[in-house]
């Protein structure tokens, strides 16, 4: 087969897959699991091998004609570059390792079959983005990927939490999409095309007249999917779906698929220096105010839902600097250690009996319990804090590094202060990212909470991924930045000295001050009874714990919760640990800001509508119902009635025609 023919299949086997499980989800219950995972394995098999063939030399470039428009055509075009090729890969490792694991971890679940169907087209959607050469095309696995994202964090739609944090992830990012549609049509008017190619061609040419107006539109999109602040607060809520999908989401698909989108279309973004500096402020923002708010919450879920909001800060930051190759390697970097991590926690939250939210308070020592996830936890978070070999060194490292170069004047396709603002944001971030990942192996595995009872070993599906992730997530970086520049344009992603002594030795500081604050708090804090989140899925422990700083006593079912005493993050933060627990309250603000003066509106015109509107309706509907009533009165049935107003009336006439005859 020919690479374009085996390019379509990668994303069309996981379509197949979904819809075919859908068909016999029900009639065929024995083949939804392999349903599940053959097609996605074989997607991934496929995309290996145009990986290798396509081998960091020139794209492969296909298009048709999709439909004709009259004006800006639309086309069904791959644009595969090694970006693509090796993003791919990642999608579809992710995916298949995901459908393998919720093999045993939703093995009880009545919905898995609808549950699996979703995962396949959640993945196909993304490889649809990823290999899509067209803007419209890409803009269709863009907004699957967003109805896929409601239907499975939704999927326990039986509690409150998961209802509202499916629609609330829905809105936020469908609020960031209108604009991006602005943005994509002002685009393709200016260049004549939705192809990426001609658009970049434009771009070149200096063809696009408001690069400014059109980067900033598409920032609003790809800050909603990308969960960038100011549209990240949906992303920690979306914990309330299943682990697997939360793993999903966040190492391959929907929140990469904005880095990716910038990726692709970084020249129209240098087109612009404004465009860059707001961007370089937004991943600024979105790194140091997320690792703040990890540092603060108490479930290990939303503790690494706020890691990956930080993460792909670093990732746009890289991008504010001009460098898509160091984005794009932190983007797969991450996608191996994230995914880990979240499987990781699946274990030890299934091990505790429930297949949602966990409180790091109440999980006691784990590490006997839990092995496979305590060790392959243990990379992961290594990973994260960018603690050399581990591969998350080497890709910030290569973010770090590309800002340097902007500040120190080696490069010019970025303003100095997009360099300046990553460079010193990214270091924060490096701080708080150690002391975060510390603080969570420190609670989750030598802490001192109320152990749930013991739910026996876990299935081999789910501890054998762990291990397979465990690989990249240990030899990615290493092997990665020696390789990858083939694939990167030749952008050189080897670790400088500078930041690599800085970014270590920041981490190393995080990571040494949260351990001596946890002894700390262990050796002179009095010990609380812990109780504990109902072990019922959807049980929103992020939001128990902010109840419970603010000084009132939630409670799920029958089982309240109480602080740890002994959480390092409470001395670190100090004052700042009630309101970045709460996530700086932004969804109070944006609550007053947007969702008061709606209701408002929505009152208002219910008033308008009731009081003004339906009063005209009844009263236009009024004299008619009135005449009507009065020559209903006239038909009384009596023929005698009918003569006598018969004759009046004809006496009546003659009178007025003998008046008018007279006065003519």
């Amino acid at each position: 087969m020919t690479t374009t023919t085996l390019a379509v299949l990668v994303p069309l086997l996981p379509f197949l897959g979904a819809l075919t499980g859908l068909l016999l989800g029900r009639t065929a219950p024995g083949f939804v699991r392999p349903l599940a995972v053959l097609p996605t394995l074989a997607s991934l098999v496929l995309a290996a091998v145009v990986a290798a063939r396509q081998g960091g030399d020139n794209a492969v470039d296909a298009a048709t004609e999709l439909t004709p428009t009259g004006s800006v055509p639309i086309e069904l075009a791959l644009h595969i570059d090694g970006f693509a090729a090796l993003t791919a890969v990642l999608v579809a490792t992710v995916a298949t390792c995901v459908q393998i694991y919720s093999t045993g971890y939703l093995r009880d679940d009545p919905r898995y079959p609808s549950y699996a169907a979703l995962v396949s087209l959640f993945t196909s959607a993304m490889l649809l983005v990823v290999y899509s050469g067209d803007l419209m095309v890409l803009l269709v696995g863009w907004e699957v990927m967003g109805i896929c994202s409601y239907f499975l964090v939704g999927h326990y739609w039986e509690t409150r939490e998961a209802r509202a944090a499916s629609l609330k992830a829905f809105l936020v990012t469908k609020l960031g999409d209108v604009p991006f549609l602005i943005g994509l049509f002002a685009l393709a008017g200016d260049a004549g095309s939705f192809r990426i190619t001609r658009i970049l061609a434009a771009v070149a040419n200096g063809g696009i007249e408001h690069p400014t107006l059109v980067a900033l539109l598409l920032l609003a999109g790809v800050a909603g999917k990308s969960a960038q602040f100011p549209l990240h607060t949906w992303l920690p809520d979306a914990m309330a779906g299943p682990t697997p999908v939360s793993a999903l989401i966040h190492a391959a698909t929907m929140v990469a698929a904005g880095v990716y989108f910038i990726a692709r279309l970084l020249p129209l973004f240098e087109a612009s220096q404004a465009a860059m500096v707001v961007l370089a402020v937004m991943a600024a923002v979105t790194m140091a105010g997320s690792a703040l708010a990890a540092l603060a919450q108490d479930d290990i879920k939303r503790v690494l839902a706020y890691s990956t909001i930080g993460q792909l800060g670093y990732m746009t930051g890289a991008l504010a600097v001009a460098d898509r190759g160091a984005a794009v390697f932190h983007l797969l970097s991450h996608g191996a250690f994230k995914a880990l991590l979240f499987l990781a926690a699946g274990v030890i939250i299934h091990a505790a009996g429930t297949n949602s939210l966990a409180a790091m308070s109440r999980m006691g020592s784990l590490r006997d319990r839990v092995p496979d996830a305590y060790w392959t936890m243990t990379v992961a978070l290594l990973a994260l804090a960018a603690i050399p070999p581990f591969s998350g060194f080497f890709s910030k490292e290569a973010v770090l590094g590309v800002a340097e170069h902007v500040v120190t004047g080696h490069t010019e396709h970025a303003p100095a202060a997009a360099g300046w603002i990553v460079l010193l944001a990214g270091l924060l971030t490096a701080l708080l990212t150690a002391a975060y990942a510390t603080r969570l192996w420190l609670l989750a595995f030598r802490g001192h909470g109320t152990e749930a009872p013991d739910h026996g070993r876990q299935p081999l599906t789910m501890t054998a991924v762990l291990w397979v992730l465990a690989v990249p997530s240990l030899a990615l970086g290493g092997f990665a930045f020696r390789v990858l520049p083939d694939w990167f344009d030749g952008h050189d992603l080897t670790p400088t000295l500078t930041t690599s002594v800085l970014g270590t030795g920041v981490a190393l500081a995080g990571g040494l001050v949260t351990y001596g604050a946890w002894r700390h708090t262990t050796a002179h804090a009095a010990r609380v009874p812990l109780g504990a989140v109902a072990a019922h899925p959807g049980g929103d422990a992020g939001q128990v714990e902010a109840e419970a700083i603010a000084g009132h006593e939630p409670a799920y079912g029958d089982i309240a919760y109480a602080p740890d005493p002994s959480d390092p993050g409470r001395l670190l933060l100090g004052p700042l640990h009630r309101p970045a627990a709460a996530g700086f309250h932004l969804d109070a603000v944006y609550s007053a800001l947007f969702v008061r003066p709606v209701r408002a509106g929505a009152r208002l015109v219910r008033f308008l509508d009731r009081e003004v509107v339906e009063t005209y309706v009844r009263g236009a509907g009024t004299l008619p119902r009135w005449l009507g009533a009065a020559v209903r009165r006239a038909q009384t049935g009596n023929l005698q009635t009918y003569v006598s107003a018969l004759l009046a009336g004809t006496v009546v006439l003659a009178v007025a025609a003998v008046l008018v005859a007279t006065g003519a």
